[in-house]
């Protein structure tokens, strides 16, 4: 029986990819210029699901304000999580939701119709609990699953060996006893996830790996939402205009006609673009965002309402939502150590991550791998080589 029902787990804070989720939850960060869940709802409306029910928590308002009721038709339900206890407790929110089968997936990462469809039919097909798993080379960020003929044989959080082949793609198909399941599986520190409900399953009855190869992209740290844009772009899963091949404008944007769109790229409503600006290529520009003469922004994600400057570069670059990037801003982009938190991560390419509402008065240089918090304020020919507090000025 297909399953018509979708349970969207969206509550979560998404603290690794600070400042970028300090005003808004991680499922709406911008895949290219649109969030992250409305591409997983549009991949769960491709495959027939006739009903949305989302669990939403930190910022909630920021998801139902931009969803409202329903999306392409599908209706939508919200049911809050107040407090983040784990992917399980957020799941037993929807318990007075839903009749029947659902299924279960998170709203912070890309997959495509193919991976539901999959997982739905392995469900129609056995009755059982049906798991999506996806091969990755690096299993340790993940959970690492085993399979047996088919089954889950075992689960291993962030295995720190390279034996693992398969990860939990985090796409479900369960019978509407799992509520039950959840209810009865202990806690741990207070906390609940699927996965502890899982294995508490695989231990006494049968539960269906389903192996998958569609698109499956995980945002866990700011430099992820730059290999987002890119899968994104290069799958063409934008909804703007093709004005040549793989470059996308929006018929409200307006583009110089000196100005150089390298595709990759896609411009978003509202967007200006000046003359000579050089954009792209894997670069997303979201609603109303502003480019300047001579400007040039390449593998970038920038998000609505970002200026950026007459003679500015920003290379490998992530944007919040409006912000102010003075003439010749320059970020040179590249790999260095992005520290997050306390915890330093070596050799990732990204240029900068600049939050919600940060000015830049102009000629500023800022050094590969630095975060920028919400309003913040660098002044005028400032250089930028460590991590910049919210609110912080920043002078000569």
């Amino acid at each position: 029986m297909h399953i018509d029902t979708a349970v969207i787990l969206a509550a979560g804070e998404g603290t690794r990819l600070q400042p970028l989720t300090r005003n808004r939850p991680k499922p709406m960060l911008p895949a290219a210029n649109r969030p992250i869940l409305e591409h997983v709802f549009d991949a769960l409306v491709e495959a027939g699901i006739e009903r949305l029910v989302v669990v939403v928590g930190f910022k909630r308002d920021r998801v139902q304000n931009h969803f409202g009721p329903a999306y392409r038709d599908v209706p939508i339900t919200y049911v809050r999580q107040e407090k983040q206890l784990g992917s399980g407790h957020a799941l037993a929110q929807a318990r007075s939701e839903v009749d029947g089968p659902l299924l279960v997936l998170n709203g912070d990462r890309l997959i495509d119709a193919g991976t539901i469809e999959a997982v739905d039919t392995s469900f129609a097909e056995t009755g059982d609990p049906s798991i999506a798993v996806t091969e990755r080379r690096d299993t340790s960020r993940y959970g690492a699953v085993e399979l047996r003929d088919g089954d889950i044989a075992d689960f291993v959080e962030k295995p720190s060996d390279d034996g693992y082949r398969l990860i939990n793609a985090g796409v479900y198909a369960f019978p509407e006893s799992i509520f039950q399941s959840i209810e009865e599986t202990p806690r741990t520190a207070g906390e609940l996830g699927i996965t502890d409900t899982i294995e508490r399953l695989v231990a006494h009855e049968r539960v269906r790996g389903v192996e998958v190869d569609g698109m499956w992209v995980d945002a866990t740290y700011p430099w992820d939402l730059l290999t987002v844009a890119r899968e994104v772009l290069e799958r063409g899963q934008v909804t703007e205009t093709e004005r040549d091949d793989g470059v996308w404008v929006d018929d409200d944007a307006n583009v110089h006609e000196e100005a150089v769109l390298r595709g990759p790229v896609v411009v978003g409503p509202d967007c200006e673009i000046g003359p000579d600006a050089v954009v792209g290529p894997h670069t997303a520009a979201g609603a109303n965002v502003t480019i300047g003469a001579n400007a040039v922004v390449q593998r970038s994600v920038l998000d609505a309402d970002t200026r950026v400057g007459p003679g500015s570069t920003l290379l490998d670059t992530v944007t919040g939502q409006d912000v102010d990037l003075g003439a010749s801003t320059v970020v040179p982009g590249g790999t260095a150590d992005v520290q997050v938190g306390t915890t330093v991560f070596e050799n990732q390419r990204l240029g900068a991550v600049i939050g919600d509402w940060t000015t830049v008065d102009g000629a500023a240089s800022i050094a590969p791998g630095t975060l920028i918090g919400t309003d913040a304020t660098l002044h005028t020919g400032v250089t930028v080589d460590s991590n910049v507090g919210e609110g912080v000025e920043v002078t000569r």
